[in-house]
């Protein structure tokens, strides 16, 4: 059966790009720390929206969705759900506040997730909710016309219990030995759960509520006031890129978690500078880097060229994912091939000295 060892893996994903994210995050959690004990005021608007975006986007990525007035008014609870969809709605909400207000005591175990799990499903009939899958199950995919296709086959129903208690067992143990980084801990752990698939139903809302609770654990809070599933289903294309990447040769223990890991750094360090421009925006500060750090109204491709638009030093490959960790490689070379080819950027060396530069 798989075995885990998070120490060991998290070793291997100390590559400049995953480091220069992780000392990003660090650097945007310190802000934050000092920002929210300076405007605690502001915290309430920013969590209510965020609360509201999280709800509605993690449930709309699964096909669920209601009317505007509804989502509303089921997440102040004024309303009795009225259908299956408004039910599962209503789960999710639940489980949110659960997580944001009693996250320091819901450590990650079999337990605890089966009871996450059951919660999520409390409002409907389904027998399911709070056991693992009773037959085995496949992660499908559509293509752009339709068509659909196994994308990975988790591994089966017998062996998901044992499973998800030796995820649970590396993630403390990783935790335990103080030299692991917890945000590379908590995005393997995510990996693995997805992998696993251990439910009939609401694996992906289980991964993304899962996510907020190891980051709030782990004083990562800005998940709180920004929706991290709102940033996931605004680059939902990469994310599944990141995920395929990641999950191949996972059953057989070889597969590499640096595309997943390196996708949720991004996010995190995503949702923290929305924080600051968010921030600044209701402080009537609004910072001059704030559309390119949130990336509004913008293309992959624009907040691309707008990097050298702001940059007067050339950028490289790196720098640029660095900067636009969201944005996969294959969208990064497809524009800068564009912004030559339309003469926006000059090319500067070659082979890993290649570097970008606006034309002047």
């Amino acid at each position: 059966m798989r075995q885990f060892d998070y120490v060991k893996t998290a070793k291997t994903l100390l590559t400049p790009r995953t480091t220069g994210l992780l000392t990003a995050v660090h650097e945007a959690k310190g802000r934050q720390d000092v920002q929210t004990s300076l405007r605690p005021d502001v915290l309430t608007t920013l969590t209510a929206v965020a609360r509201v975006q999280s709800i509605d986007t993690s449930n709309r990525i699964e096909g669920i969705s209601t009317s505007d007035k509804r989502l509303g008014a089921l997440v102040a609870e004024k309303v009795a759900p009225r259908n299956r969809a408004e039910e599962e709605i209503a789960g999710y909400r639940d489980v949110l506040a659960t997580i944001h207000e009693s996250h320091d005591y819901i450590p990650p175990t079999p337990n605890v997730i089966l009871q996450l799990h059951h919660d999520l499903f409390r409002h409907t009939s389904l027998a399911f909710g709070g056991r693992f899958k009773d037959s085995d199950n496949v992660i499908i995919e559509r293509d752009a016309t339709g068509e659909q296709r196994v994308r990975f086959a988790p591994p089966p129903a017998l062996a998901t219990p044992e499973l998800v208690a030796r995820i649970c067992d590396a993630y403390a143990e990783a935790l335990q030995d103080g030299h692991t980084d917890p945000l590379l801990t908590i995005a393997m752990f995510i990996l693995d759960f997805t992998c696993i698939h251990p439910f009939n139903d609401g694996n992906g809302r289980m991964s993304r509520l899962l996510t907020l609770l190891l980051l709030y654990r782990n004083g990562y809070q800005v998940g709180k006031y920004i929706s991290i599933e709102h940033l996931i289903e605004r680059s939902k294309d990469t994310y599944y890129e990141a995920l395929a990447a990641s999950t191949t040769g996972w059953n057989e223990g070889a597969n590499d978690y640096a595309p997943f890991t390196n996708y949720l750094l991004g996010v995190i360090l995503a949702a923290y500078r929305e924080f600051d421009d968010r921030i600044s925006a209701l402080t009537g500060h609004a910072g001059a880097d704030s559309i390119v750090a949130t990336g509004r109204r913008a293309t992959k491709a624009q907040r691309i060229a707008m990097l050298f638009d702001n940059s007067p030093s050339p950028l490289s490959k790196a720098d640029i994912l660095l900067k636009l960790p969201d944005i996969s490689m294959t969208t990064v070379e497809r524009t800068l091939k564009a912004l030559q080819d339309d003469g926006t950027i000059t090319k500067l060396g070659t082979s890993r000295n290649t570097r970008y530069v606006k034309h002047r």
